[in-house]
């Protein structure tokens, strides 16, 4: 291999790692109407002891608002409460902020 096909190599290598960096923490969308408001219901009885509600949360399909649903889970080990997923308004269009366990 060249010396200028290591360098590629290297640049390409860097440029994935920073990319790789910048996490889950939100997806931005540009779309039409906002969100529908969030759908309640009864949650019923957890499944055994420890468990919690991950309240549902509204997601685009297609282009379409489609409801996915809550459910209950064990959290993982050293967390406790969930931080269901959003959307904020950012300039024209609207960004989701991804779920998450906080402690």
């Amino acid at each position: 291999m060249s010396l200028r096909g290591v360098g590629c190599s290297g640049v390409l290598l860097g440029a994935l790692m920073l990319f790789g960096c910048g996490g889950p923490g939100y997806v931005g969308v540009a779309v039409g109407p906002p969100p529908p408001p969030y759908a309640v219901g009864a949650v019923g009885y957890a499944p055994g002891p420890g468990y919690v509600w991950t309240d549902g949360y509204w997601n685009l399909n297609g282009g379409r608002w489609v409801w996915a649903p809550g459910r209950w889970v064990v959290p993982p080990r050293g967390y406790h409460h969930w931080e269901r997923p959003r959307w904020e308004r950012h300039g024209n269009g609207w960004r989701r902020h991804e779920g998450r366990w906080r402690r």
